[in-house]
């Protein structure tokens, strides 16, 4: 294949124009999906070639929360972190580079999820992709930094079940197979809140349906939380419920006064004495569109 042709598969441009409701065919949608896939792929890779640089300091940053957990373990608790296997330090370095990858990456493959819906929405829809570009990587970032402030507590609260004469071997993998469950589950988490206002701004949900269910959304967001979290301690659970639950009621509020917003500019303009669309005949209980005779009611 040329370079022309590799290049090609980058590329997202369909052969047939979307039409005017924004539908696209079948095979150009396909043909997006791939290209946004191996853009994706490509920037991943790189990041994980550049992370690998950083090895030394990555894995320093993986292993401090298991210090600071061991640090508070009542006195007699014994625990030590082991790497089994002959591939498993190699296998480990690759799983923490794809780690830091996908993380650090996170504005640019959400940027392209969001892309991707987009031929799907309508004009006055679109404008709000800078919206989710700008705020989707920020908020992936800071729910994997509250991720890793909650890791420590959810850490010593597992480890101090062990039996006071015996000693916990941690599998240093499955140690950072679990902190990769905990650092992604928070960052995804902080991203619902976002959907929420994007859904409103694309007019799909109002901020009185919002307040119409926000006891059952509040109760949902704990159990999400809670089934979510890999530790079973209350405290991760708070740490990702209480969060959630914040965004989601500064979510409420965003689309509250987006539709109040709407609702003014709906009726920007109109002069004041302009009759509505439904006239009321003097004395009549009917009410009739207006321009319509009664021989045409």
């Amino acid at each position: 294949m040329s370079v022309a042709g590799v290049l090609g598969l980058f590329r997202a441009n369909p052969q047939q124009p979307p039409g005017a409701d924004g539908r696209m065919a079948l095979v150009d949608h396909l043909r997006e999906l791939r290209a946004r896939l191996l853009r994706v792929v490509l920037v991943l890779i790189i990041g994980v070639v550049v992370a690998l640089f950083f090895y030394n300091q990555l894995l320093a940053f993986v292993y401090d929360p298991y210090q600071v957990a061991a640090s508070r373990l009542a006195r007699g608790t014994r625990t030590i972190a082991t790497i089994n296997g002959v591939g498993g330090p190699l296998l480990l370095q690759l799983k923490l580079s794809g780690l830091a990858a996908v993380i650090g990456t996170s504005p640019y493959w959400l940027y392209q999820i969001w892309a991707f819906i987009v031929p799907g929405l309508h004009p006055h829809e679109k404008k709000w992709t800078r919206l989710f570009a700008a705020v989707a990587g920020p908020l992936f970032i800071l729910g994997v930094i509250v991720g890793y402030y909650v890791l420590p507590k959810g850490l010593q609260v597992l480890i101090s079940f062990t039996p006071a004469n015996l000693t916990n071997l941690v599998e240093f993998g499955e140690y950072f197979s679990f902190m990769t469950r905990m650092l992604l589950v928070f960052g995804v988490a902080f991203e619902i809140p976002l959907f929420v206002v994007l859904l409103n701004l694309a007019g799909v949900v109002s901020g009185k349906a919002l307040s119409n269910y926000r006891p059952w959304i509040i109760v949902g967001t704990f159990i999400f939380a809670a089934v979510a979290t890999p530790s079973t301690d209350p405290f991760s659970m708070l740490m990702l419920a209480v969060p959630m639950t914040v965004l989601f009621l500064v979510s409420e509020v965003i689309a509250r006064v987006v539709d109040r917003r709407r609702g003014r500019l709906a009726y920007d303009g109109l002069p004041d004495d302009e009759t509505s669309s439904l006239d009321r005949e003097p004395g009549s209980g009917d009410v009739r569109p207006s321009g319509l005779s009664e021989d045409e009611d």
